[in-house]
């Protein structure tokens, strides 16, 4: 028995057809036994641990990112608070009025109420970052 190339093309695109048919229909059924298991509550166990793996992957690199954070984030404020506090002097004064707490107190009222200004600079002194030179009305010593 010979086949010709038209009975062999023929042969071809039917068992095309029917694999397409077959291979979606066999998918489809299988996708829904896939989501009703998935769905039941027997899966709850086999999904934890089919999932584990995963789960504990999330889990370290979250807390290694945690980790990074929080060693940037105190870092960064440690630096900050050590800016403000040699700007401020307030160091130097805590350090100056820790002997006497009469003068702690008053220390820290000054630096609570009016910031650092009422301990740094006189009542009427000139700001910082003035380019004006001061000007006094009165010449000589009164």
């Amino acid at each position: 028995m010979e086949i010709t190339a038209l009975e062999l093309l023929g042969y071809l695109i039917a068992w095309s057809i029917f694999y397409l048919v077959f291979a979606s229909y066999v998918a489809r059924l299988s996708k829904d036994a896939w989501v009703e298991w998935a769905k039941s509550t027997e899966s709850d166990e086999d999904l934890l641990i089919i999932l584990d793996p995963i789960v504990n992957e999330i889990e370290d690199r979250m807390h290694e990112k945690l980790e990074a954070f929080q060693a940037s984030f105190y870092g960064s404020l440690g630096a900050a608070s050590k800016k403000v506090d040699e700007a401020t002097g307030q160091s130097t004064i805590k350090a100056i009025t820790k002997e006497s707490p009469i003068m702690g107190f008053v220390a820290d009222l000054l630096m609570k109420r009016q910031g650092l200004e009422g301990l740094l600079k006189g009542p009427n002194s000139p700001k910082q970052g003035s380019n004006k030179p001061q000007i006094s009305p009165k010449l000589g010593l009164e």
